[in-house]
């Protein structure tokens, strides 16, 4: 039987399980806290269109419980990567694949890249400080993904989602396989490196961002920025700057991940959806002082909710 482990039962982890769960494979979780406590005790809890479906699953918060694993979905936020990647080590072989459903520019994204730039085959400090996921996971055991659903945890042990269609096959799931996963990257980093601060600085849900003229002149020109670095390594943005606004602004009273982050107290991810780009886009000279603007602005709140740790390295890479 195919053995696959969700780290991370957070919003987007657990929905991936729940979807998993319809399928023949053994799944685990590995989790801690309440939320931990909750599945253990009632199971997870999903929520979707107003109907309530609830699972029950092997849950451990030590890897070391569980056997090798064939494939591991990595669901806790970018940032988080570097600090479970020994703890994942006991679980993982030759022939174990990696996938993390994270938000940002995933860590093994210029592995046989082809970028035909001195970044190709190396990792980003923003993403993988001193690479330490790059040489402990292997970027050849890596399968990209990219997540769009937009999930929240309304308290321990239930997940709600809240749009649009589903995401892995088997299990209900939509999973379009594309030719060049990393244009989708990008256009999902989009959103990410714009809606997500902006909303992180304001409070304000994707709707009402798009209902604030100033705001979302803001977005348009992070994404503008966004888009010449990706082009600059060769990404194609196959939709308008329009369309993908229109796409996030439809989704009616979601506050994006980084948001939920604050107003719960948990450390922001900032490097992994901003810090990246700018720390190419140095590499590359290409000017982007909108998102170093609003880098500096979201970093400064969230240190000072003591939510965010500052990287000397970091900082010197996307100054």
């Amino acid at each position: 039987m195919t053995k696959i482990c969700i780290f991370g039962a957070g919003a987007i982890g657990g929905y991936i399980a729940t979807c998993l769960k319809k399928t023949d494979a053994e799944i685990s979780l590995i989790a801690r806290g309440p939320h931990k406590k909750a599945i253990e005790e009632k199971g997870l809890t999903f929520i979707k269109n107003d109907k309530s479906e609830n699972f029950k699953f092997n849950i451990t918060a030590d890897p070391k419980t569980l056997d090798i694993q064939d494939y591991i979905f990595v669901s806790v936020k970018a940032h988080s990567i570097s600090n479970i990647v020994d703890n994942l080590s006991p679980i993982i072989s030759d022939q174990t694949s990696i996938i993390s459903a994270v938000n940002g520019l995933p860590w093994w994204y210029f592995y046989k890249s082809n970028t035909g730039t001195n970044l190709d085959d190396k990792y980003i400090e923003s993403v993988d400080p001193n690479g330490k996921i790059w040489n402990t996971f292997k970027p050849e055991r890596a399968i990209g993904c990219v997540v769009y659903p937009a999930c929240e945890i309304t308290e321990p042990g239930v997940i709600k989602h809240n749009e649009g269609e589903s995401l892995l096959i088997a299990g209900g799931l939509k999973v379009p396989q594309k030719k060049n996963l990393r244009d989708e990257i990008w256009i999902k980093l989009w959103g990410n490196c714009s809606f997500n601060p902006v909303s992180a600085l304001t409070n304000k849900t994707l709707d009402e961002i798009g209902n604030d003229k100033k705001l979302i002149d803001l977005v348009r020109k992070l994404m503008e920025e966004c888009q010449m670095v990706g082009e600059k390594i060769g990404v194609k943005f196959n939709v308008s700057i329009d369309d993908r606004i229109k796409g996030a602004t439809s989704v009616i009273g979601h506050k994006p991940s980084t948001t939920q982050d604050l107003n719960a107290g948990k450390p922001l991810e900032i490097d992994p959806i901003i810090g990246s780009i700018i720390e190419i886009a140095n590499k590359l000279k290409v000017e982007t002082p909108n998102l170093k603007k609003i880098n500096s602005d979201l970093k400064l709140k969230a240190e000072n909710l003591g939510l965010y740790q500052r990287s000397k390295l970091i900082d010197d890479l996307t100054s």
